[in-house]
């Protein structure tokens, strides 16, 4: 089976072929930007994850604190369905799905999406998983993870058709960074991961292992 990893770097090379090397440049530029600018670190290990109550698609509320009481936590911040990156680390969510409840474990994705544009993710990527809508951000933004897209890269996104305003339901242009957390039933952060390169993904079976070393 072709893992998480091999499946982005033949995504980044399919967008090498196709895009100019104006567009490359910039979205790169975009990256170093938002890495040097310190915001939106993230939460580390150690810190005591906030609490939420989120709706999925069919507006049925889903309780982090909730879900802790079953056993251990991953969360999932994406930035939406339009993110082919995002699809990819989603996808692979969903084929170790089994295995993440086997070892009594939970998982739950978030995007600042609206539960219509978060239910078209969760039908075109078959999740099993909640898929829950962030409104404007706000618990992301508890996650310290939201940051404001540059002007350029706005241009960038519009001409891609990625239309951040009708997906987000709202005109901020603001994103998470991807990020992943896997948080104990106490919900303590033991893992993170988050980074300014949206191309970077943690694979499940890193996960997988965290997990079944907590269960040890």
């Amino acid at each position: 089976m072709t893992s998480l990893h091999e499946e982005i770097n033949a995504t980044i090379a399919s967008f090498k072929k196709k895009a100019s090397q104006e567009k490359q440049r910039l979205y790169a530029q975009a990256i170093k930007e938002l890495e040097e600018s310190g915001v939106a670190q993230g939460l580390k290990i150690g810190d005591k994850a906030p609490n939420f109550s989120l709706p999925n698609p069919s507006g049925k509320i889903v309780n982090l604190s909730d879900e802790l009481t079953k056993g251990p936590v991953i969360l999932n911040f994406y930035r939406g369905g339009w993110c082919p990156y995002c699809n990819l680390e989603l996808r692979a969510y969903q084929r170790a799905l089994p295995e993440i409840h086997e070892l009594g474990a939970q998982i739950i994705a978030i995007s600042p999406q609206t539960p219509d544009a978060s239910l078209t993710t969760q039908e075109k990527d078959a999740l099993e998983f909640p898929v829950l809508s962030d409104k404007d951000g706000e618990v992301a933004n508890h996650y310290q993870l939201i940051f404001k897209l540059q002007d350029y890269l706005i241009d960038l996104y519009r001409q891609a058709g990625f239309d951040l305003e009708k997906s987000n339901g709202n005109q901020k242009w603001e994103l998470p960074k991807p990020a992943t957390f896997v948080l104990d039933q106490k919900g303590t952060i033991i893992f993170a991961h988050v980074s300014s390169d949206y191309k970077e993904r943690t694979d499940p079976t890193k996960v997988l292992t965290i997990i079944r070393n907590m269960n040890k």
